[in-house]
């Protein structure tokens, strides 16, 4: 695939995992992203051992939470797929309505034999006040405790989802992962946005490096970013020169824009974490 792959935003989707605790999110999307070849058998198990979901760049541990996949659909179209990771744990309820504002679907995870639990319906709820298209999964049907006819009754009850719509997979087989992707590609809506309108980017996330100061996960509303332009937040007048951009492939790497409908991260001598406040568009 081509370093600097741009694609039109009909063919961009941006999408979260939300799961209960040990439902198997961190599984699917280690089967996502081997299925798209965003990584090798190899770096999958370099990845365990090194950081455990964290990233090292040059020794600085970086929060690695939105990964582009480049993705070729049965309908013969190439997709530009962002997944946008959310904290799993119900207390961070905050920081996953902020992930999921930068999304326009989510892929449901629940667990075949344990079922819908407590912080499944407080992650549904979450999903639908976000408007998010949710695509349910059940996970680990390959267990001898599975039972997921029940499990399907469960998730029925809880929201408006039809049984059709449901899933059934199993990470650890790998079962159901081209389905999975497929659904992404068909039922999460496209983005809404216009690369020709002025600047409009959201931030979701951002982190402190040493080297770089602090690097801003954005999604691009509308307009494109390019290194050069001068930018600045609405919740300050202090403008800013963009040094770099890029995407997590899962590591960081610089791009020549990013357009509307786009997941990446802006580099632009931000100096402190308060200058980049999560929520505030650029």
């Amino acid at each position: 695939m081509v370093k600097d792959y741009h694609c039109n935003i009909e063919n961009i989707r941006n999408f979260s995992i939300i799961a209960h605790i040990d439902h198997g999110k961190s599984t699917i999307a280690d089967r996502l992203l081997e299925y798209t070849g965003t990584i090798s058998e190899r770096e999958k198990r370099e990845q365990i051992l090194d950081d455990m979901d964290l990233e090292r760049e040059k020794g600085i541990t970086i929060k690695s939470k939105a990964v582009r996949l480049y993705y070729h659909s049965n309908n013969g179209k190439e997709y530009i797929l962002n997944l946008i990771d959310t904290p799993g744990h119900v207390d961070f309820s905050y920081e996953v309505s902020r992930s999921l504002a930068a999304c326009e679907g989510a892929l449901l995870i629940v667990d075949a034999s344990q079922g819908v639990q407590a912080q499944t319906i407080a992650n549904i709820n979450l999903a639908l006040k976000s408007n998010l298209k949710i695509i349910p999964i059940i996970n680990k049907i390959d267990l001898t405790s599975a039972n997921p006819d029940r499990v399907i009754q469960e998730v029925k009850n809880i929201s408006e989802i039809k049984e059709e719509e449901i899933i059934l997979a199993s990470a650890k087989e790998g079962i159901g992962t081209s389905d999975i992707l497929e659904a992404i590609v068909n039922k999460i809506p496209i983005p809404k946005g216009n690369s020709n309108l002025p600047l409009r980017a959201l931030i979701f996330d951002s982190v402190y490096n040493p080297y770089k100061g602090t690097i801003v996960y954005v999604k691009v509303v509308d307009g494109v970013i390019k290194p050069g332009m001068v930018i600045q937040t609405m919740s300050n007048n202090i403008k800013y020169e963009v040094a770099e951009i890029g995407i997590f492939r899962p590591k960081m790497q610089p791009i020549k824009k990013l357009t509307a409908g786009e997941v990446g991260y802006i580099i632009a001598g931000f100096k402190n974490i308060k200058d980049t406040q999560v929520g505030d568009t650029i």
